[in-house]
């Protein structure tokens, strides 16, 4: 296993379903760490590499919906439940939560290996987005004040004398601020600075001239 391959977490107090499910995966090539509890898999120091949780429905601390919730706000793998009593209302309650797929116990292997390749995927551009954003804030933050009051200005297409006079600075300090911003942000554009900014949430913003 390399520092960069894909782990596959199982948690189900079945020994039997966490052994075949085991085997089954490592087939594929894929690593595999089984849990018999929702508690041992929180306790579990878990690698930075893309991730697939297959979850059970019901446990013996709690149960795969309340693991779901406890999850949330954190930077958990993407979820594959798998249950032999789940119905409806459960179902459609875990996908909202944004389960990739629930499945039926017995379920075929395909919908499995198809359900989890998936997840892996979505885990993977899910930590690579994080990391962009991890790092532009990281850019964003060795920017002065006065350079975070040009970056909107600047991306939202305003001239440079446009943009001076909303600050009450000159164009040639509101150049020398965007020179710095281009430099700072890395970007080899204006258009890679605006698509940096929209991955930031930084707001738009129109000159207060061209609104009178």
């Amino acid at each position: 296993m390399t520092t960069q391959d894909p782990i596959v977490y199982v948690v189900d107090d079945d020994h039997r379903i966490r052994d075949s499910l085991s085997a089954l995966l490592s087939t594929y090539d894929l690593n595999v760490v089984t849990f018999p509890s929702a508690t041992e898999y929180l306790a579990y120091a878990k690698p930075a590499v893309p991730s697939c949780l297959i979850l059970d429905l019901e446990l013996p601390d709690i149960n795969g919906l309340e693991l779901q919730s406890r999850t949330e706000e954190s930077h958990h793998p993407q979820i594959v439940f798998i249950s032999g009593h789940g119905d409806v209302p459960t179902s459609v309650r875990a996908m909202k939560a944004g389960a990739v797929d629930f499945l039926a116990k017995p379920f075929r292997q395909e919908e499995l290996m198809r359900a989890v390749h998936a997840a892996i995927e979505l885990d993977r551009a899910a930590r690579q987005r994080r990391a962009e954003l991890a790092t532009l804030n990281r850019r964003l933050s060795s920017l002065t004040p006065r350079e975070r009051e040009v970056l909107p200005l600047v991306v939202s297409g305003l001239l440079n004398k446009q943009a001076a006079a909303e600050l009450g600075i000159t164009e040639t300090t509101i150049q020398i601020h965007r020179g710095q911003i281009m430099k700072k942000m890395q970007a080899e554009s204006l258009a890679e600075l605006v698509r940096m900014a929209g991955t930031l949430e930084i707001p738009m913003t129109r000159s207060r001239h061209e609104q009178q």
